[in-house]
């Protein structure tokens, strides 16, 4: 039962960001390199069952331990690395998502292995 209640809401969840990216593309829609660093990042935490329900079955791990990755990009992850990029459930992404910053540690660390610049902040 709770498998069809996810598949019946991954037509409203997948289309667009929860919110309009800023007019100059901001660092966060011009990389996605945290959502290509490791298929170990986009795991689940804090979140509760209702929360990961919400998250189309089709992105969520085999395991359920997190985001489903082709190779170490996260498959929620439309666009070009370091060009154009948006999260395609942002609403409903992971803590751990939610949590990495432009220019925080974690975000220096992505961007350094796709070979991008540091965010000065």
């Amino acid at each position: 039962m709770r498998s069809q209640t996810r598949m019946n809401k991954m037509d409203n969840v997948l289309p667009a960001p929860e919110v309009e990216p800023s007019a100059d593309g901001g660092p966060c829609q011009t990389c996605g390199a945290c959502c290509s660093y490791a298929r170990t990042w986009p795991r689940f935490t804090l979140e509760s069952e209702a929360d990961i329900a919400l998250i189309p079955e089709a992105l969520v791990a085999a395991d359920g331990s997190g985001m489903r990755c082709e190779g170490e990009r996260c498959m929620a992850l439309a666009g070009t690395i370091g060009v154009e990029t948006t999260c395609t459930i942002y609403a409903v992404r992971p803590i751990v998502c939610r949590d990495c910053l432009p220019g925080d540690d974690a975000c220096t660390m992505a961007r350094a292995a796709r070979g991008l610049p540091a965010i000065q902040q």
